[in-house]
């Protein structure tokens, strides 16, 4: 979050593949308050917990608040928690966008800055 606030970027926190079934939604969110509080300069942080095809685990993100969850089960439980998420202000996306996985990173702010600078389309910092 320190290279997106650096460079005035946006930046998605997004959980591991299935992480709502292992870690829950309030320890997601938890993660992230305390992602915020050390960078509180950052701005415009989007979060998705990933569910995969657990509805009961996309259900209990979107009670406990968690703005944005990916569901990839069932075409007719993805709509149902459509509407749910769109009547609460909520979303739930299907899709699993690239991302910079920062586990094995030993540099993770320079690999993140390098990230957003690719995505820009300039050469990496």
């Amino acid at each position: 979050m320190r290279a997106a606030a650096r460079l005035g970027a946006p930046i998605t926190l997004r959980s591991p593949a299935g992480a709502a079934a292992y870690m829950g939604p309030s320890m997601f969110l938890a993660i992230v308050a305390a992602a915020r509080a050390a960078c509180p300069g950052a701005r415009d942080v989007d979060i998705i917990l990933d569910c995969a095809d657990r509805a009961g685990d996309a259900l209990a993100a979107l009670r406990q608040g968690v703005p944005a969850i990916r569901f990839c089960g069932r075409a007719d439980v993805a709509a149902k928690l459509h509407a749910i998420a769109a009547a609460r202000g909520q979303r739930v996306t299907q899709a699993a966008d690239a991302a910079l996985d920062l586990l094995d990173q030993v540099d993770p702010e320079q690999a993140t800055a390098a990230w957003i600078a690719r995505a820009r389309g300039a050469a990496a910092p």
